[in-house]
């Protein structure tokens, strides 16, 4: 009887770990015509369903295609309680197009990689928000490719690649949380580094924010890296993100966070953009505060 029940409890194990999440879900169409109106008419869904809409982003160089962001009370509060840089998990991301297609990130795959190891006392909670996004949205088919439940909880694209803890995150420590947040609020409104507030969604009993930030400099922009890899369709996984935990400012690593928003990319499209994590870490230092070093600086360390 007791091997009979370890074999059961290891296939459940296996099974779970091994099942494939799509990263985004497509929800039901709305009226085409423009994406304006397409995004109009998803931000009214919301809206209508509970959520509050923080921000719209219409990437330039990409006409046609539009992100509607959103939060909901009750998943800020699971957010907050996971604190650190599960504050990525603030944002609910709706993609649009032109021709009124919908798709949303899936919940079920963005906690896993963003909760991590707290996904399991979380899961009751991300279930309840996916439910409300589907009546609010629709629940069609998964797209954008699929990993595995096990591989999301300590995701990297491939060895050696960083996680959502990578050190490297680290952008600018500040003397306080209201000092970091100031800072970033005060160079988005500046447009320092070629960039642009979408949103930011800020906790200020847990000392946490996030910003979603428009990356719009030239061959760097949204827009134009995310048609390199051909995306687009999946606009969902747009804007790029800073965030503060407490006094430190930071941003996920380039080769954790586009792998994790375009998993069906092979090694070959990911090479078309092989400069832009580099790019990212420069831009985002710079909302963060971080003054540019000199090349003579540079080669001294």
């Amino acid at each position: 009887m007791m091997m009979r029940w370890i074999a059961a409890w290891s296939v459940l194990v296996f099974s779970t770990s091994v099942w494939a999440i799509s990263p985004y879900i497509q929800g039901d169409s709305v009226a085409g015509g423009n994406v304006q109106a397409a995004a109009t008419a998803v931000e009214s869904k919301l809206k209508n369903g509970g959520f509050k809409v923080v921000g719209k982003y219409f990437p330039k160089s990409l006409t046609g295609y539009g992100v509607v962001v959103a939060t909901d009370e009750a998943m800020l509060d699971e957010v907050g309680s996971v604190g650190g840089n599960a504050v990525l998990g603030a944002a609910i991301r709706v993609g649009v197009k032109a021709d009124g297609s919908v798709a949303y990130t899936n919940p079920d795959y963005w906690y896993r990689a963003y909760f991590r190891k707290s996904f399991a006392k979380k899961e009751e909670a991300v279930k309840a928000l996916q439910a409300r996004l589907q009546d609010a949205l629709g629940a069609g088919k998964g797209q954008g490719g699929e990993e595995t439940a096990g591989g999301l909880v300590n995701y990297r694209y491939m060895i050696g690649m960083e996680r959502l803890d990578s050190p490297k995150n680290k952008l600018a420590e500040y003397g306080s949380f209201a000092e970091a947040l100031k800072t970033v609020r005060e160079n988005l409104a500046k447009g320092t580094g070629k960039t642009s507030k979408v949103y930011e969604v800020v906790l200020p009993n847990q000392k946490l924010a996030v910003f979603g930030v428009a990356m719009n400099d030239g061959e760097n922009a949204d827009g134009a890296w995310i048609k390199k890899i051909d995306m687009q369709n999946n606009v969902a996984g747009l804007p790029y993100e800073i965030y503060i935990v407490d006094n430190e400012v930071g941003a996920p690593h380039g080769r954790f966070r586009i792998a994790l928003a375009f998993p069906d990319v092979g090694m070959g499209q990911f090479m078309r953009i092989s400069s832009l994590p580099n790019v990212i870490l420069e831009t985002m230092s710079a909302v963060a505060g971080v003054e540019k070093k000199s090349s003579a600086e540079a080669w001294q360390q």
